[in-house]
């Protein structure tokens, strides 16, 4: 059994998007203050608004539509495993987006959406708190690319050592 077309497009997409995100908040960090610089952190914010919404929807899709069972070879510790980083990669799907809004509030940068439509600050402005979320924001994207990097792993490990379908049922041509 492999997961829905819409359950793959999801997964894929916000692949692509996480991936581009990552690179993005990496390498804008230590660019010094220029119009560049801003710009960057507008396409960012963009983008993390986006994947926000995105895994929204991926967790109402996933709450109305059971994923794949596990094959029952796999052992009982493996499952666990299992369940317990795609736990972590939810959670820190939504996690990071909105400490990065808490962040952006906290330092007195309200995000506009793709420069028209305005999010609301969720905090006052305060520098103190604005630095210890920036902290918080790039130690849970640190945890983030972990946990992806574990998340890669197991699946090639199915893949090349396991020989099963965990990889292959979330292929886009499968």
């Amino acid at each position: 059994m492999t997961y829905t077309k819409t359950a793959k497009s999801l997964h894929w997409l916000m692949a692509i998007l996480i991936f581009g995100l990552l690179a993005l908040g990496f390498y804008m960090q230590d660019l010094p203050l220029s119009p560049q610089k801003l710009q960057l952190y507008s396409w960012h914010k963009w983008a993390g608004v986006t994947a926000f919404l995105l895994v929204l929807f991926r967790l109402a899709w996933r709450a109305t539509h059971t994923p794949p069972a596990l094959p029952a070879s796999m052992p009982k510790l493996a499952q666990f495993a299992a369940h317990a980083g795609h736990l972590a990669l939810y959670a820190l799907m939504l996690a990071i987006p909105l400490s990065g809004w808490l962040m952006s509030s906290a330092k007195g940068f309200q995000t506009v959406y793709f420069g028209v439509l305005p999010i609301p600050d969720l905090l006052a402005k305060n520098k103190e708190l604005g630095d210890l979320l920036q902290t918080v924001h790039m130690s849970l994207n640190l945890l983030f690319a972990i946990v992806i990097a574990g998340h890669i792993g197991a699946a090639f490990k199915h893949h090349f050592i396991d020989k099963d379908d965990i990889l292959t049922r979330m292929l886009p041509k499968h």
